[in-house]
């Protein structure tokens, strides 16, 4: 089974299709969308709505904060400009969308993989995983062998070796590596909607379960007329300015 992992689509419809049609070429068998579906972007309604359709036909779904504050009055560490996208976020979402977001689970299992937005350690708490301490904290709280993550906006893969040592590695758009066995992973699969490394092209994973091969791609999409259309809805400048430069 090849799984293609999205995560932090963030409202931006030209990407979501963009990575779409490129797992489709790589003949993604399954799907899983790890969080943040809505939030920054233009497109709200539609990413839900696609998502939602996926989920329908068997894919697998996690809730992340974004999606959260968009459902509940609570908002988890959110600034400001953050907060003036949900509120027009929330705005545009139907009774049925938001529905769909609120009742997403914080964490599923697929085989020996668990897929959650931020941390399994307290996922509610929105960790950003962001060095080999929070990386072994998330493997930590779980007994699987392989943990997947969004949150952080920048693709990274961290290894636990079977004597607990930790190990960091900056994955190279294209390339596959094969996951041993013998040790433990936390793949963080960068962002789809809204990267933040300096590079404005949509990231996203594909895992074939089979062979153990894990493969990041960068996938280029029509960012500007996304930007555009954060523009149009009166969103702050700073989320279209993001889509442009990719930070």
């Amino acid at each position: 089974m090849r799984l293609a992992i999205l995560t932090d689509l963030h409202a931006n419809r030209e990407a979501l299709e963009a990575c779409l049609a490129h797992a489709g070429r790589q003949r993604a068998d399954q799907y899983a969308f790890l969080g943040d579906l809505v939030g920054y972007g233009g497109d709200p309604g539609w990413v839900v709505d696609t998502v939602m359709e996926h989920v329908a036909r068997g894919a697998l779904a996690v809730q992340g904060n974004h999606d959260y504050a968009a459902t509940h009055a609570e908002r988890p560490g959110m600034q400001l400009e953050a907060l003036q996208a949900l509120e027009w976020t929330r705005a545009q979402l139907s009774p049925e969308q938001k529905d769909f977001l609120a009742r997403l689970p914080l964490m599923q299992q697929y085989g020996d993989a668990l897929l959650v937005h931020a941390s399994a350690w307290r996922p509610e708490k929105w960790e950003y995983v962001t060095g080999p301490e929070q990386a072994a904290r998330s493997l930590g709280a779980t007994a699987s062998r392989l943990v997947f993550s969004g949150h952080v906006h920048v693709p990274a893969l961290y290894r636990r070796a079977d004597d607990g040592r930790m190990g960091s590695h900056l994955p190279a758009a294209g390339s596959s590596i094969v996951l041993d066995p013998r040790h433990r992973y936390l793949a963080i699969v960068g962002a789809a909607g809204q990267p933040r490394d300096a590079d404005n092209a949509a990231c996203y994973a594909l895992f074939d379960d089979a062979t153990r091969e894990l493969c990041f791609y960068r996938v280029a999409y029509d960012h500007g007329a996304a930007a555009r259309k954060v523009i149009a809805a009166g969103l702050p400048l700073v989320f279209a300015m993001r889509l442009i430069e990719g930070i």
